[in-house]
């Protein structure tokens, strides 16, 4: 059932989360596992993604053979450190202080812990809720949908003020990107997948779900990015993100 659900604050400010570090045989490159946490001023909390499933933490070489996640690449580090909880407790906030999540798509490095809030609204493309299971990983579909009340994405939208979601096919069937306007930062584009790097424009999305359309939506991205001189966070850029500011630090 598609419903909408609207923040009634602004958001206040922005946090980066360390979700580990993982190397793509490509390149090859490494590449941070990040989340969001956007603050509003109506004291709502919004997590976007939730990185790796908790048993890349416990044993990863292990976890890694049995979703065969090997033959793209491998996990760097994976903590207990970059699971969403000890993420959020740099915050002093806790899985209870979460209003709503969102769930960029649902690739294995995004949903690891999906399930692990219950009673809290999920916000995700109707495409990707479509699927029968999430994406996960190359074939592999291990986890099912959790139980939770969904609100269901099938255009761009704005879902509170200053904070718009844009649904980007391409990467993913319903890959969303998020454009949210801070009081000192002023906009800052969350391109997530659908430009995980800048390179990648260059690249032309090779090897993309649909790469017509990644080529489409990131250019659109950019030109919208261009127009209010907004700050781009990439999903997963080798350049970006060991200097990118995370938590406990916010964007204001």
């Amino acid at each position: 059932m598609k419903s909408q659900i609207t923040l009634k604050g602004k958001p206040k400010r922005l946090a980066v989360l360390d979700y580990g570090l993982f190397e793509v045989h490509a390149g090859p490159r490494t590449i941070g596992i990040c989340g969001f946490v956007i603050e509003t001023d109506a004291d709502e909390v919004v997590l976007i993604d939730t990185g790796f499933p908790a048993k890349y933490a416990d044993n990863a070489n292990a976890a890694t053979a049995e979703d065969d996640l090997g033959s793209f690449g491998r996990v760097l580090s994976v903590t207990h450190t970059n699971l969403p909880a000890a993420q959020l407790a740099k915050l002093d906030l806790t899985k209870r202080d979460v209003t709503l999540m969102i769930q960029s798509h649902t690739h294995i490095d995004h949903i690891g812990d999906m399930a692990g809030f219950p009673g809290i609204p999920i916000l995700i493309a109707a495409a990707e809720r479509a699927l029968p299971r999430p994406l996960y990983w190359s074939g592999k579909q291990p986890m099912a949908w959790p139980r939770a009340q969904y609100h269901l994405i099938d255009q761009d939208c704005t879902i509170g003020p200053n904070f718009e979601v844009l649904l980007c096919p391409g990467h993913a069937p319903g890959q969303l990107a998020f454009m949210v306007r801070l009081p000192q930062t002023g906009w800052v584009l969350l391109t997530s997948d659908a430009i995980s790097r800048a390179s990648e424009v260059e690249e032309k999305f090779v090897g993309s779900w649909d790469v017509a359309q990644a080529i489409h939506h990131g250019d659109r991205l950019l030109k919208l990015a261009a127009e209010r001189d907004a700050l781009i966070i990439y999903g997963h850029s080798p350049e970006q993100w060991p200097d990118l500011r995370k938590a406990p630090l916010f964007f204001a």
